[in-house]
């Protein structure tokens, strides 16, 4: 007996805001700043646009966009040596 897919591949979904939103709300673990932890997956999680969503929404929510982690790195110093970290960068740099 054959089994039957139920559901296909997403591949780079188009979030919408109610969906971007949400990571205004996610909690980090014990001891992480809650700025950087949403900051990071919203990174870890989007497109570049749907980051830049993020980005506008977050700093609405008088996020801060210098929240560190516990080993004094930013978001943008992590991620700055990623291959394709140039528009994340571009994002949160557009909003200091």
């Amino acid at each position: 007996m054959a089994l039957k897919k139920d559901k296909e591949k997403v591949i780079d979904p188009v979030w919408g805001e109610e969906r971007i939103r949400e990571f205004l709300d996610l909690l980090p673990p014990a001891g992480e700043n809650a700025d950087f932890h949403k900051l990071l997956k919203a990174y870890q999680s989007m497109r570049a646009e749907d980051f830049e969503t993020f980005v506008d929404f977050f700093v609405t929510a008088k996020g801060d966009l210098h929240a560190k982690n516990i080993e004094g790195k930013t978001v943008s110093d992590i991620i700055s040596s990623h291959r394709y970290c140039q528009p994340y960068i571009e994002s949160i740099n557009k909003q200091r």
